[in-house]
């Protein structure tokens, strides 16, 4: 999901750097074609909308047949919901919230997960936020609904741990991305905030999210899984 700029852009870089064929997805399909036709390897673009449940249930299936291949890693990511605090939103959104960051997620896991079972081989790996360790008044739709999806995310992992399939939440930090530029009104200034409040001083770039991911989807990491693993420049002050 959500895989042709930002952070899922990186992703998508690196998991074909590691020879991955990879599946890349917007709402816009010309915009996933063109960042398939701009990154290395093989890649293909694919249309995805995440408020369209039976549209992505169906999307690991048209993935498999694009490459000849059933899906074996699955990569969750998508934008976010609008911010604001906790009476900001109404009922709709907050139901928009629900599918977009719980059911979306669910509808891709359960097409393509028999198959990992069944050849008892997966990754699965979730963008999440720093949100889910410490949540962020004012992205309330976002704190409130990604733990929903990690808490999703962890009974998931010990229920197919035996099956060769991991399962991993990423936990995301202030990354350079359009959306971090449109909260804080313009690129400079979020990096500007960044310089000021994360421990590294600066922003992490979208190809240093791609490398993590890229592990966690190795046969290198299947012993972890079940994880919330922190990217944030050692902004989190929890343990």
């Amino acid at each position: 999901m959500g895989a042709s700029k930002g952070i899922g852009r990186g992703i998508a870089a690196a998991l074909a750097r590691e020879g991955a064929r990879v599946a890349v997805t917007s709402r816009s399909l010309e915009r996933a074609e063109q960042a398939a036709r701009e990154i290395p390897g093989e890649l293909a673009g694919f249309a995805a909308d995440s408020a369209d449940l039976d549209g992505l249930a169906r999307l690991p299936g048209l993935v498999a047949e694009r490459f000849g291949a059933p899906v074996d890693v699955l990569v969750t990511n998508t934008g976010g919901p609008p911010a604001g605090d906790v009476f900001a939103h109404g009922q709709e959104a907050w139901e928009e919230a629900y599918r977009e960051l719980v059911l979306a997620p669910r509808a891709l896991i359960e097409a393509a997960l028999p198959g990992m079972r069944e050849r008892r081989w997966g990754r699965i790996v979730n963008v999440g936020s720093s949100s889910t360790e410490e949540v962020i008044d004012h992205l309330a739709l976002s704190s409130v609904h990604r733990l929903a999806t990690v808490g999703y995310f962890k009974v998931l992992a010990r229920a197919v741990a035996r099956d060769g399939v991991t399962v991993n939440t990423v936990a995301t930090g202030k990354f350079a991305t359009e959306r971090l530029a449109a909260v804080h009104g313009s690129m400079e200034e979020a990096r500007r905030v960044a310089s000021e409040i994360v421990p590294a001083g600066r922003l992490g770039e979208p190809e240093e999210y791609g490398d993590l991911v890229a592990f966690l989807c190795s046969e290198r990491a299947a012993y972890l899984t079940g994880a919330v693993i922190p990217l944030d420049g050692g902004l989190l002050a929890s343990t």
